[in-house]
């Protein structure tokens, strides 16, 4: 699903919300997951725990002229249903788009994920002219559940 400022994919994976959450919250994992490509790795970064933690990706993609940096402001975290951050460009607060990870477990070995992509809170005019959002596609969000459920299963 998608509107005009978000984009919402989902799928059933076969693996219990637990298992899904523990790849999930650990940022060495990102890179693994990220169906935009835009992902390179992580900054040593530690398990997420909580909101109001700061997680740093190396990132690389044409929109930034090559290599960069992301810090990610963890928002919303909820142990095995929820994993929310707003990013920024490393060492900015976040301009207004975030990632919205939820798992609805079915039973033991099946969960509902959804990948939520907003950047409706985006009101920088200049970067609005600047970033053609979305900067990733429905089905770059779709290949990430893909990715998701690969790694879970692996």
């Amino acid at each position: 699903m998608s509107d005009d400022k978000k984009i919402t994919v989902s799928r059933t994976i076969d693996a219990s919300a637990a298992d899904i959450f523990t790849v999930l919250s650990n940022p060495q994992r990102h890179a693994e997951l990220d169906g935009s490509g835009f992902i390179v790795s992580d900054d040593k970064t530690d398990r997420i725990t909580a909101t109001g933690q700061v997680f740093t990706m190396n990132m690389e993609g044409d929109h930034m002229g090559g290599e960069y940096k992301t810090d990610n402001h963890v928002v919303g975290y909820d142990e095995n249903k929820l994993l929310a951050w707003k990013t920024a460009p490393a060492g900015t607060e976040p301009p207004g788009w975030q990632w919205v990870w939820e798992l609805k477990p079915q039973d033991a070995d099946s969960t509902d994920v959804s990948l939520t992509y907003d950047w409706s809170a985006v009101t920088d005019k200049d970067l609005l002219k600047k970033v053609s959002f979305p900067l990733v596609s429905e089905s770059e969000l779709e290949d990430s559940l893909g990715r998701l459920a690969a790694a879970v299963s692996s």
